[in-house]
């Protein structure tokens, strides 16, 4: 049994839901999109206490099962309006799990800002949150674990999530109690801030009571096994997201100088924003090129960053902060994209709509792409929430209304990450057709080869990564061990069951991700979106990208006409 709290911060007062069995494991994304729904949150303005904040955990948290530690943040979104779930890794999960908490939903605002204290005894304890107010990520995490000592996770809202800038996330303590891992997109960050909710603290404990510990245990080891013979999972274990550059620069699909160009070094010259680049350089430097974000994890993508004299600059350096702060802003210097990064991190914010945001500002000709120090002056005034930085802050779509831009690279008012649709056609059908806005992690398949492909095969492809995603989404486990559990999903399925000790069928994971797309779809259906809202930016259609040429082929009627046929063939 787990429990799932509401807190309700009006009055504090606290009411615990007792979950068993199948309602443990169907957690995190899920539970969000259906919570949304039945309690028609569609129907309220994002930023009033009215909104609910959800985080959740999955059914294995609080063990060392690898990669099955994030923690969901949902709620509806104030940057696109829509349903919006945010996950990030860290050990915030593993806490929530140690003490036997499925998750919690915060209710209403409180009258002041406060710190919320989870400890492993049960008793909630709040705290005035004033000592932390403005002081960035990092000062503010040193600050509560010299309070509450260093065996704790902390929820983060930083300084932009203070005066709620929708680019704010939520940021959650790695393995070494750095706030550096974020439930970044969406303004999950803007609506923890409207509630005045500074730190959520949980105390680390021990490993909980499940249902079948000792086939738990070995379904573990079993994990862990195929974890490390898989040669996906090697290659991110010894290079890391960044290797991804490496790829989109090859093929033509990297987001250079606002989605100008595809490719930032061609053949015969050298592309440092990669991995084979910046791992070189790091190992030589010192740096750590293999590094877990979450207890237990093998996947080890994460890394720690080291300058010339081998000091960390910032942990970690990762694909879409690459690009989206790098070459989206014609950065071409690891250094300075890591100085970038460091601030972003320190802030609270979503990388992508930070560095689409910033994009759009040179576009709009107030510098030259490269520019660092004009970069890190616009990042300092989002920081000081001066009338730019707080302008700044309300993400690419907003920012692009106001400079009357006719580029801005936004699905559903979120920006676009780093995979250009022209070029990565699957992704971009998913970024499309999502309810959760221009989001890759959705249905992510960046390889597949689109020649001569039409819509209804390419729809079918996205679909089949959606629904996967979404049931991986909703369990807590992170998606690029999806190699391994989409290959073995009766294994996962055993494993629920030894955790919750409960069955929940052979077609478990197909069905928890049908039904999460369907509860997402129709809370956007409520809250006004139709098929206009699954469009392109124009430019994507009338732009050849350079150097393929190639220009975006589906417009969302044919893309959802594809889709429907799709869920028709599967049983919707």
């Amino acid at each position: 049994m787990r429990k799932h709290l509401h807190i309700h911060l009006n009055d504090r007062t606290i009411r615990e839901e007792k979950l068993e069995g199948e309602q443990i494991a169907r957690a995190g994304r899920y539970l969000i999109a259906k919570t949304l729904v039945e309690r028609e949150i569609y129907k309220v303005d994002p930023l009033s206490p009215e909104n609910p904040l959800i985080f959740s955990a999955g059914p294995f948290a609080g063990s060392n099962f690898s990669n099955a530690n994030r923690t969901s943040v949902g709620c509806r979104s104030p940057l696109t309006g829509g349903v919006k779930e945010a996950n990030g890794g860290g050990s915030f999960g593993v806490a929530l799990g140690h003490q036997g908490i499925a998750g919690f939903t915060l209710h209403g605002a409180a009258s002041e800002w406060v710190v919320i204290h989870l400890r492993k005894d049960g008793t909630i304890q709040y705290a005035d949150a004033t000592p932390y107010l403005g002081k960035g990520n990092f000062e503010a995490a040193r600050l509560l674990h010299a309070r509450y000592g260093d065996k704790v996770s902390l929820a983060l809202c930083g300084t932009v999530g203070e005066y709620q800038g929708l680019i704010a996330g939520i940021a959650f303590s790695d393995v070494d109690n750095r706030p550096s891992r974020l439930a970044a997109r969406g303004g999950v960050g803007a609506v923890m801030g409207s509630k005045k909710v500074k730190a959520i603290v949980v105390d680390l404990d021990r490993m909980p009571v499940f249902h079948d510990r000792k086939k738990l245990i070995e379904s573990i080891r079993t994990y862990a096994n195929w974890m490390k013979e898989d040669s996906l999972i090697a290659g991110f274990r010894t290079k890391g997201t960044a290797m991804m550059a490496d790829f989109t620069n090859h093929i033509g699909g990297l987001p250079v100088n606002n989605f100008t160009g595809g490719q930032q070094a061609g053949a015969g010259s050298v592309f440092k924003m990669g991995a084979e680049f910046i791992t070189t350089r790091n190992a030589e430097r010192g740096g750590e090129n293999t590094h877990a974000c979450m207890p237990g994890c093998l996947i080890q993508c994460s890394n720690v960053y080291a300058d010339a004299e081998g000091r960390e600059v910032v942990s970690p350096v990762e694909y879409e902060t690459i690009c989206l702060m790098g070459t989206n802003l014609g950065i071409d210097e690891p250094d300075d994209l890591a100085r970038l990064n460091f601030l972003a991190n320190d802030l609270g914010v979503d990388s992508i709509e930070t560095g689409a945001t910033l994009g759009l500002l040179l576009e709009a000709g107030m510098a030259k792409f490269g520019d660092v120090d004009f970069l890190l002056r616009a990042l300092e005034a989002i920081r000081q929430g001066t009338p730019d930085g707080r302008r700044y802050a309300q993400g690419a779509a907003r920012v692009g209304e106001e400079l009357g831009l006719a580029r801005v690279p936004v699905i559903k008012r979120q920006a676009i990450s780093a995979y250009d649709p022209r070029v990565i056609e699957v992704t971009g059908l998913s970024m499309m057709l999502s309810a959760q806005g221009a989001d890759h992690t959705v249905g992510n398949v960046p390889a597949y080869d689109c020649k001569d492909k039409d819509a209804r095969e390419l729809v079918g492809v996205s679909l089949d990564s959606q629904i996967m995603v979404a049931a991986t989404d909703s369990l807590g486990l992170c998606l690029f061990g999806r190699t391994v559990t989409n290959t073995h999903q009766e294994f996962i399925i055993n494993a629920i069951a030894a955790a919750t000790g409960v069955d929940p069928g052979a077609d478990f994971m197909q069905r928890l991700g049908r039904e999460t797309l369907r509860y997402e779809a129709e809370f956007n259906r409520a809250a006004g979106f139709t098929e206009a809202d699954d469009e392109l930016p124009e430019f994507f259609y009338s732009e050849p990208l350079p150097p393929t040429g190639k220009t975006a082929r589906y417009h969302g009627p044919e893309a959802n006409a594809a889709l429907r046929e799709s869920w028709g063939k599967i049983g919707r």
